[in-house]
C-alpha cells in the first residue's frame, strides 16, 4: 500500500464517522465511565459462588457456596476477601437466596430441610437464629430484606403460581446506625 492510497482510505473513514455518527460522542460519554467500574471479587476455597447479596453499605458480601454438592451461605468483607463467621446456622443444611440489611446485622434467607423450605433471619449481633413462619401453602423460593431489618419480601409458589408476599419481622429491632460495627 503506498502512502497516498493510506492517506485516502484514512479520509474516508474518518469522514464517514464524521457524517454519519453524530451520537458517537455521547456513546462514549456514557460508556467511558462504565469501563472501569467491573471489580472482581474473589473468595477463594469457597468453591462455586452463586446467589450474591451485598449490604447497604457495600462492606459486606453473602452468597451461596457450593462444595460437594452442599450449597451454604456464607459471609465475606468485601475489601479483604476475609470470610467471616455465621453462628446459629450449620453449614450442612443447604441455604438459598441470602439477603443483608444496610450494615449486614441481620442476614434472612432460606433453609432446606428435608423437603420443607423455611424463612430465617439471623441477627449477628446477638448470634440468634429466628424463623418466620409461613403458611403451610407457601414454598419460599426468593426473598429480600428491608435495609432495616424490619421488612421481608418473600417470593412464594403457591398452588402452581408465583406471588411475592410482604411480611413485617414481630419485635424486631432495626438494623444499627450505618457505621456502627457488629
Amino acid at each position: 500500500m503506498n502512502r497516498a492510497h493510506f492517506h485516502r482510505a484514512h479520509f474516508h473513514r474518518a469522514h464517514w464517522h464524521r457524517a454519519a455518527s453524530p451520537w458517537w460522542p455521547w456513546a462514549l460519554a456514557w460508556l467511558l465511565p462504565l469501563a472501569g467500574c467491573a471489580q472482581r471479587f474473589q473468595a477463594p476455597g469457597l468453591g462455586d459462588q452463586q446467589e450474591p447479596a451485598l449490604s447497604g453499605d457495600g462492606r459486606l458480601l453473602a452468597m451461596v457456596a457450593e462444595r460437594g454438592g452442599r450449597r451454604s451461605v456464607r459471609l465475606v468483607e468485601r475489601l479483604s476477601g476475609r470470610e467471616l463467621p455465621l453462628q446459629g446456622l450449620q453449614r450442612g443444611q443447604p441455604h438459598r437466596s441470602p439477603s443483608l440489611s444496610w450494615n449486614g446485622r441481620y442476614l434472612a434467607l432460606i433453609l432446606q430441610r428435608d423437603s420443607r423450605r423455611d424463612v430465617v433471619v439471623l441477627d449477628r449481633a446477638l448470634g440468634q437464629l429466628r424463623p418466620l413462619p409461613l403458611p403451610a401453602d407457601r414454598l419460599p423460593e426468593r426473598l429480600s430484606l428491608s435495609p432495616d431489618g424490619r421488612r421481608l419480601a418473600i417470593e412464594v409458589l403457591r398452588q402452581g403460581q408465583l406471588d411475592v408476599e410482604l411480611f413485617r419481622i414481630p419485635a424486631h429491632e432495626a438494623d444499627l446506625p450505618p457505621g456502627t460495627p457488629l
